[in-house]
This record gives C-alpha cells, sequence and structure tokens, in this order.
C-alpha cells in the first residue's frame, strides 16, 4: 500500500512492472487498465521507464587527456594481449564468483589463449565489517590466487584482481581499452556498466557478455546474452566474444550506440516527469467530477425546494460493499433505515436498482414502500403492485449457454453460476484475482464469439461476467417510472457498467453520480458506498 501512496511508479523492465501489477491484484484485489490503477479514490500509473545513462559523457570521455594517459600506461602493461573486463560491488548477487570460475573453464578448455588474453577484475568494496561479505571476499581472493598459481608464467598473469573504486578516468580507460566486458549478475535491477562500455566504445569494436538476469539484457539485446549461473555458459560466451569478426562487433555495437544514445538518463527523467505531470492530470479530471462540497449543497437544496422527487438507487457497491458471495451482501440497520426515511419522505419515488433476481429483493426490501427494478430491467415492481416483465422475453439461449459459464466454474476455484430468470452470471470475487481476472477475459471472448447470433448482450461487471437479453437494461426500466409524473428533481447512483444504461436516459437536469473512480456518463462521482449513505443522510436529516 506505501508504493500506491505514489502517483507515478516506474521500473525498469516491463516484467518488473508486471509482476508488480500482477502483485496489487493478487493482495489487494486493485486491477488495472494499461498500467493505470484506481484504488481508494486515488489514481496511479505504472510504467516501464528503462534508466540511461549520460550517452555523451561517457562517449566524449575517452579522448580527454587523463583517458588517454591511462590507456597509454595500461597498453604498456598489458602488451597485445586480448582484455577482458569486469567491474563490480562486492556483492553476492553480482556473480563474481561463477565469473571467475567461468574464466577459470576457458583457460582450461583454450590453452591457445594462454598469454594471450587478460582478466581485469575490479571490485568496489560493499557492506565493509558484514560477516557474508567479507567471508565472500576471502572466498574471491583465494580464487584469484589459485587461477594465477595454476595459469601463470613469468611474462604472464591471466588475472589481474583489484579491490577498491575506481575513479572515473581510470573507469574509463579501461573500458576502452577492452575487447570483452564480462557482466554477469545472478540478479540485477538495470545494470548501468554495461550501457557505459558500450558509450565508450569509440571505434564500435568490442563484444558485450551480458547477463539476462539483469534489465539491460532487455535493451542490450544485440550483446552475448547468457545465463550467469552456467559456468560452462560464460566460458563458451568468452570464447565467443575474443573470436568474434570486427565487422560483426561493430554491426552490434553501431545499433547498441544509437538506442543508448536516443534514450538518455535526460530522455529517461524527461518521461519520468512527463509520467508524473500526466497522472496528475488525469487525477485533477477526476477530482473535478467528484461531487465537491459546493455542488452537494446545490443538490440537497434542490431536493428540499422539488414538489416531486425521484431517485434511483443501485444496490450492491452502491449502498453495501461487496460480498465474497451474493447471499452475504444482506442490508444492513443502517440501510434499512435509510431507504425507510426515504420512503416516507413527502412526494418522493424510490426505486431501488438491482441486478439481483426479483425473490431475493422482494425477501430483503418487501417490508419496504418502495418501487424496484430487478435483474437489470427485466422485471419492475411498483408499490402495491405485483412484479411485471418489462417485455417478451426470451430464455431459450440459456441452456446453450450454462455449460460453458459451469467449465469455467469448475476450472477456476472459488467461482460459481448464478442463475436468474433471465440472466445467468460467472461469479469470481471469492477466485485468486490474478487467475479470476484473466479467466473472466477469456470466457467474455468466447461468450461474444458464441453468441454473435443471438439476441443477449454479454457484460463483465465488478468481479462477474453476466450474460443477459440484450433488449434489457435499467435504462428502459427507469423510463416506465419517469413517464409516471413530472419530477422536478431526479437523481440517480450507480457504479458499474449496467447503471450506465440509466445514466444515458436521464434528462439534462437530472443528477447522476457514478460510486467509484472510473469515468462514466454521470455527471458526478463518489468514491465509495459510505459517501452514497452520507448523501443520502444529508437529504433527510
Amino acid at each position: 500500500m506505501g508504493l500506491l501512496g505514489a502517483d507515478f511508479i516506474g521500473f525498469h523492465t516491463q516484467d518488473y512492472s508486471q509482476y508488480f501489477l500482477r502483485c496489487v491484484l493478487r493482495i489487494l484485489g486493485y486491477e488495472h487498465d494499461m498500467g493505470k490503477i484506481i484504488g481508494e479514490g486515488h489514481i496511479v500509473r505504472v510504467d516501464t521507464l528503462p534508466m540511461g545513462i549520460d550517452f555523451n559523457k561517457f562517449h566524449n570521455a575517452v579522448n580527454s587527456p587523463e583517458v588517454q594517459r591511462e590507456r597509454y600506461n595500461l597498453k604498456k602493461t598489458l602488451a597485445d594481449s586480448k582484455v577482458i573486463f569486469s567491474v563490480d560491488r562486492l556483492d553476492y548477487t553480482k556473480g563474481v564468483i561463477n565469473r571467475i570460475r567461468g574464466y577459470e573453464i576457458f583457460l582450461e578448455k583454450n590453452p591457445q589463449w594462454h598469454k594471450k588474453v587478460t582478466f581485469i577484475l575490479v571490485l568496489a568494496p560493499s557492506r565493509i565489517g558484514m560477516e557474508h561479505y567479507q567471508r565472500t571476499k576471502k572466498q574471491i581472493d583465494g580464487l584469484v590466487g589459485e587461477i594465477n598459481g595454476r595459469f601463470s608464467s613469468i611474462d604472464w598473469t591471466p588475472l589481474l584482481y583489484q579491490y577498491g573504486f575506481l575513479p572515473f578516468y581510470p573507469l574509463i580507460a579501461r573500458y576502452s581499452i577492452s575487447d570483452v566486458a564480462l557482466i554477469t549478475p545472478l540478479r540485477d535491477g538495470m545494470n548501468l556498466v554495461a550501457k557505459e562500455y558500450i558509450a565508450t566504445r569509440a571505434e564500435q569494436t568490442g563484444v558485450l557478455i551480458l547477463s539476462e538476469m539483469v534489465g539491460a539484457s532487455k535493451e542490450l539485446g544485440e550483446a552475448i546474452i547468457i545465463n550467469p549461473n552456467s559456468r560452462e555458459e560464460i566460458a563458451k560466451a568468452i570464447q565467443e566474444a575474443l573470436e568474434m569478426p570486427k565487422e560483426e562487433q561493430i554491426r552490434r555495437n553501431t545499433i547498441m550506440q544509437k538506442r543508448l544514445k536516443c534514450y538518455d538518463v535526460i530522455q529517461w527523467a524527461e518521461d519520468f516527469i512527463s509520467g508524473v505531470f500526466s497522472v496528475r492530470e488525469e487525477q485533477k479530471k477526476f477530482n473535478a467530477r467528484l461531487l465537491s462540497t459546493h455542488v452537494k449543497g446545490q443538490l440537497v437544496r434542490d431536493f428540499g425546494k422539488a414538489d416531486r422527487r425521484l431517485l434511483f438507487l443501485d444496490y450492491d457497491g452502491t449502498l453495501v460493499p461487496f460480498a465474497g458471495h451474493p447471499e452475504m451482501a444482506g442490508p444492513d440497520e443502517e440501510v434499512l433505515n435509510l431507504l425507510d426515511r426515504l420512503s416516507k419522505y413527502p412526494q418522493i419515488d424510490v426505486v431501488l436498482t438491482s441486478g439481483r433476481d426479483k425473490g431475493t429483493l422482494q425477501r430483503w426490501f418487501g417490508m419496504l414502500n418502495i418501487d424496484y427494478i430487478a435483474e437489470h430491467g427485466a422485471w419492475i415492481k411498483e408499490k402495491g403492485e405485483d412484479w411485471k416483465l418489462t417485455g417478451a422475453l426470451a430464455t431459450d439461449w440459456k441452456p446453450h449457454l450454462l455449460p460453458i459459464l459451469k467449465m469455467y466454474a469448475d476450472r477456476v476455484p472459488g467461482s460459481f453460476v448464478e442463475e436468474k430468470e433471465f440472466s445467468i452470471g460467472w461469479h469470481y470475487r471469492r477466485s485468486n484475482p490474478e487467475s479470476g481476472s484473466l479467466q473472466a477475459r477469456e470466457l467474455t471472448d468466447e461468450l461474444i464469439n458464441f453468441t454473435a447470433n443471438i439476441d443477449v448482450q454479454v457484460l463483465q461487471g465488478s468481479k462477474v461476467v453476466e450474460v443477459r437479453n440484450a433488449s434489457v437494461n435499467k435504462g428502459v426500466a427507469a423510463m416506465h417510472f419517469i413517464s409516471r409524473g413530472s419530477f422536478d428533481f431526479i437523481l440517480a447512483i450507480g457504479d458499474d457498467s449496467t447503471d450506465e444504461d440509466l445514466f444515458k436516459m436521464l434528462p439534462g437536469t437530472a443528477y447522476s453520480i457514478r460510486v467509484g473512480m472510473t469515468s462514466s456518463h454521470a455527471r458526478f462521482n463518489l468514491r465509495n458506498y459510505v459517501e452514497v449513505r452520507k448523501l443520502i443522510e444529508e437529504l433527510i436529516k
């Protein structure tokens, strides 16, 4: 929840973005729309923004006098030896031991490269004093001594090891003289070392060996990508890199340099700031639609002055929160009290609109003097009268579709099918949020294709996929009540897509409110059912 307090959240890779969105869905139940999460009245944008480097700074530094002097001294020491370079913090996640062992295997299998290649390994201190890191350093020190003891000669040291921080110009010098950069962390969010190495390749030669476990591998696909856990694969990659023709090196590096230059750290920062401003603008639009204190005051005054009032109130998600099972969302005492007081207000018609079946509504609210719309508009009931169908509705399609919904109920634990007289629904609120959401999209697509020539409508609501007669909707049913008289105050409140039909049918002077932070044909928004109850309380106090 801490991260969701931000307006904009950026991750280095698409994988990380998707993992986060899946965790939000799995733990909190919040679905996203193209990376946009709408939580408790707050919009958060999640995006993938791979961090860049100051490309020109590294690219131009190669020609600086400081780097040229350092290069000259290194060249004298290394003579004509091919250079493999690696720089990292001393951290067990960096895969340094596997890297060294991989180089050892390379030397064992390729004696022809003895005295012709040198591995320069630089490790910067990290978490000094911690026992685990001290053990890792001791192990690395031992491996370096072991390899040099096995393979070195009077005129050749296969592995040059430096423990300490490397300043900028000496670092650039080592990048620029290295024929191969060996970057093989076991796990790393991005790893800018790989990008820095490519940026310093002024002649566009050199080969980057890169772990598939780092974020940069998603951008630098022209590098030799390896599994850092496989020492044999590291050894094979070193051989491939040393033997790669210059033309192929230039081809790969040209592509990677162009990419890094286009998306440098400046562009990354601009995209980040742009993303923040973009979501802020979106938040402003939603906040502008929220029922403000001023508008609420006007609504209450208009309600009080009106001679004839009509209220359409949805139930689930509007007057009460959603429950794991439909039967668990029965009205509490507060809701019953509010509706009872409303129904006794002079010159007011209260219509409870719901997707629930008429039997449930009758059982829960039958003692109240109000009107009803059931099954999203299939049934209506006026005060003191019996239930009536809103039209000639077919049900011959239900036997064909029920097996499909039941198959998904069997497939997804916690889901179930609810059958009503003129509609059927597949509920997945109690299912694993991730698999439930995925299966809901799949079921929706399958139903839409299957019902292309049938007069039914497939709706995806809040944790439910529902199929109903195409001619049925709350808007059509509401017109029956609107046409009964001349109302100078109309208010409609609902929380899902089925209520949009009602909002679209209302006259321009009506007050319409969508519960939840989402786009709507309604004029205003309220955050949740608690605010709806407070509004009703203000109307009748």
